[in-house]
């Protein structure tokens, strides 16, 4: 009898304009660290992990501007081949967000806001009648069920709402397409010198050990995990 093991499916987003190899990028390698970790304690259990990861370092994400609306608005039998390999390109962020159960989104600081390819693809995922609907009382989100975490990376301190806008933003627009259970780690003052950069590191490495351990006692890295989507943010900006 061929037992299957359950997998699971993790998105990573790392979303800064650095790649992992350098020094600035300290969202890549806080996401790295919560992706381990959420990988042994399934792997524990027996259950499969798959990670997918988009590095928009590498892989830019297009904005979307007035040719791609278009594209999108046209019927799929009238589309030029132009416009259908754009509308596959959004298609394939939405099925990527879809099909995870846990997304990791490495997410620094810039300008006291979230990067302008993330923002891009917040732009391509939140699509109605897919990711969202609207109705008689306002609009309703079609990805719950998902377990989001925000780790965010800072140069200075911030202030939620005053000088850090990423917060708001993606707990608003996550929310918006249904991802309302979302868990913030931040890593700050990591450009204000040796002793705030390392408490700053500290705090987000303990942030990322205790909601590890949540997860481990609410059953999430207990095979029980599917349905779930983590997303993670942070870096030195």
């Amino acid at each position: 009898m061929n037992i299957v093991k359950p997998t699971t499916k993790i998105l990573q987003l790392k979303s800064s304009i650095f790649d992992s190899a350098t020094a600035q990028g300290v969202s890549s390698q806080l996401s790295g660290e919560l992706i381990e970790g959420l990988a042994d304690g399934l792997r524990a259990v027996d259950a499969e992990v798959q990670v997918t990861t988009r590095d928009f370092s590498t892989a830019p994400v297009p904005y979307l501007d007035a040719a791609w609306l278009q594209a999108l608005f046209t019927p799929a039998a009238d589309r030029t081949q132009e416009q259908s390999e754009k509308v596959a390109y959004s298609d394939s962020l939405i099925a990527e967000l879809q099909a995870a159960d846990a997304v990791v989104i490495g997410v620094p600081m810039y300008n006291f806001a979230i990067p302008a390819m993330l923002k891009s693809w917040t732009d391509h995922v939140a699509r109605a009648g897919v990711t969202f609907k609207y109705t008689d009382k306002g609009a309703v989100g079609l990805l719950g069920n998902k377990k989001v975490y925000l780790v965010a990376s800072t140069g200075g301190r911030h202030v939620e709402g005053v000088t850090d806008f990423i917060r708001p933003y993606l707990r608003t627009l996550l929310g918006f397409i249904g991802l309302t259970d979302i868990d913030i780690i931040v890593a700050d003052g990591l450009n204000m010198g040796e002793v705030p950069r390392a408490e700053g590191l500290q705090q987000a490495r303990e942030q990322i050990r205790q909601a590890l351990a949540s997860a481990e006692r609410r059953g999430e890295l207990n095979g029980e995990i599917i349905g779930e989507t983590i997303i993670q943010t942070g870096e030195a900006a």
